[in-house]
């Protein structure tokens, strides 16, 4: 009987972050804020909110500071607690709530996304679990997160899952592309994944984002992968591997991704998120109008 019960997620967070330099030379680019809150841990409140317990981080020599933001910082909380700071103890505290785990694995080659995936093997045993990256902030709305949203059909299927999007065709050099059957008007049926392929070749503008649900058949197809595009092992390689022998699903999720592994989106999501924030919002949008049209004050 397949297990529908997913309690582990998968965050490779190794890369060097080189697009945003000098401001990732020593800090990861995974604990960039969007206003007030690293990407991580927007990515970490993704698998919460999905019932994941165990975040498994696969990390690198650099990656440091994710481990201790997850960690408990007795100083900084005796502070705020002989200040009397009690909303702000309650948010230190808060940041990895209680029985909610992490664990680290070291990806001791940069030798891309499915070798970081396949890293996290001996922790994640012999279950199906998520991949989440963080580089990829996804707002659900009132649907719930995105991988909350695939957890749902996860638990009707019990296949892999992969979260998509339609993207310009111009851009599907960027990703991962599959040609699918629609089944639903969110849910399809994966035929095909081909990993980055010009705008001529690809199968279609249904990119593959980051979040994935996956049974645990990827890990010895990973190790059995050859290093592919940009001399990696691609995680893309092994799910076409695994369409010949089981059903992968493609979930168009509800919601706005924000691609924040790029400069661009990055800002974005600050003004969108910021936009939102509930002690900012007023003040904030106030700034934005000022700023746009500076001659109405």
């Amino acid at each position: 009987m397949t297990n529908r019960i997913i309690r582990k997620a998968v965050f490779p967070v190794a890369g060097m972050g080189t697009r945003f330099l000098p401001a990732t030379k020593a800090n990861p680019k995974e604990m960039l804020p969007i206003v007030d809150k690293p990407l991580i841990q927007y990515a970490v409140e993704d698998a919460i909110s999905a019932g994941i317990t165990q975040m498994v981080f696969v990390t690198s020599s650099t990656k440091r500071a994710i481990e201790d933001h997850f960690d408990s910082n007795f100083e900084l909380e005796a502070l705020l607690e002989s200040k009397g700071k009690k909303e702000l103890l309650e948010i230190v505290r808060g940041v990895l709530p209680k029985g909610v785990t992490c664990a680290y694995v070291r990806q001791p080659e940069a030798l891309g996304l499915g070798h970081a995936v396949l890293c996290a093997r001996e922790v994640v045993g012999n279950e199906p679990f998520a991949v989440i990256l963080a580089d990829d902030l996804i707002d659900g709305g009132e649907h719930g997160s995105c991988l909350e949203q695939m957890m749902r059909h996860y638990s009707e299927c019990g296949c892999s899952i992969l979260g998509v999007e339609q993207v310009p065709m111009e851009e599907t050099q960027r990703y991962g592309i599959v040609r699918a059957e629609t089944l639903s008007e969110r849910v399809a049926q994966v035929h095909e994944i081909v990993e980055k392929p010009t705008p001529a070749k690809a199968p279609s503008n249904l990119a593959v984002v980051g979040r994935y649900i996956l049974t645990p058949r990827i890990f010895e197809l990973l190790a059995a992968t050859e290093r592919g595009a940009g001399g990696e092992i691609q995680l893309t390689d092994a799910i076409a591997q695994l369409l010949d022998e089981e059903s992968v699903f493609a979930y168009r999720f509800h919601g706005r991704r924000y691609d924040c592994g790029n400069k661009l989106g990055f800002l974005e999501a600050t003004v969108e998120y910021g936009l939102k924030h509930p002690e900012l919002h007023n003040d904030f949008l106030n700034y934005l109008i000022r700023f746009r049209q500076p001659d109405l004050f």
